[in-house]
């Protein structure tokens, strides 16, 4: 009966994250007791450059706005060139790693990752894209204890997240796989190039309307 109470209680919690800030996460949880000082900022998606979003998705995620939580062609293909043997490569969309962020924790194996398909879907219902891509943007770790867009954009750049330039969000999407391995400040060569790709592939995003469901300005 416990159980179930928790699992009602978890899911009216998403619920109720379709209009409140997201309080905390595992994560922020893990860094503060290691010692770290949690640098975030709510912010709405208006008030955050469009050039970040847009990055994202050309890093993360470009059929974000077709899916409904799940990319299963992506999974597909993922399956595929890891059963050949090449670079294992992941499949999972911005949904995921949202319901990840927010609800769960790294690690867990295949039950948390089929825990995090089923929220994926019921957030990818009850918050819809843009606030899913809100949220985010809000909870994503930068490095250093830093969560969200704006504390990113003030403790790298020294500016609001509504005033990235589309180089600077190139460069806070190019670290996000491993924030606390890749620097912004100073980009290696690699987070460089690979920002620069990012900038053409959010240039795509943006002329081909891949952001539709999102609402930019």
């Amino acid at each position: 009966m416990a159980a179930l109470w928790v699992v009602v209680i978890v899911h009216l919690y998403a619920v109720a994250l379709r209009f409140a800030p997201v309080p905390i996460t595992a994560t922020m949880v893990k860094r503060a007791i290691a010692g770290e000082t949690i640098r975030k900022d709510w912010t709405r998606i208006e008030d955050i450059s469009p050039h970040l979003p847009r990055a994202i998705l050309g890093g993360e995620d470009s059929r974000f706005c077709d899916h409904r939580g799940i990319d299963f062609k992506a999974v597909q293909d993922a399956l595929s060139d890891n059963a050949e043997g090449g670079k294992r490569r992941g499949g999972s969309t911005i949904t995921q790693q949202t319901a990840k962020n927010v609800f769960l924790w790294n690690g867990g194996g295949y039950a948390r990752k089929a825990v995090e398909a089923w929220f994926a879907l019921y957030t990818n219902v009850v918050w819809g894209k843009r606030r899913t891509m809100e949220i985010y943007l809000n909870v994503a770790e930068w490095g250093d204890g830093i969560f969200g867009a704006e504390a990113a954009a003030q403790a790298r750049f020294g500016k609001p997240a509504k005033d990235l330039t589309r180089r600077e969000a190139a460069l806070l999407a190019a670290v996000l796989p491993s924030p606390n391995k890749w620097r912004v400040d100073p980009p290696s060569n690699y987070v460089s190039t690979r920002a620069a790709t990012l900038m053409q592939r959010a240039e795509v995003i943006r002329t081909s309307g891949y952001d539709a469901c999102l609402k930019l300005n």
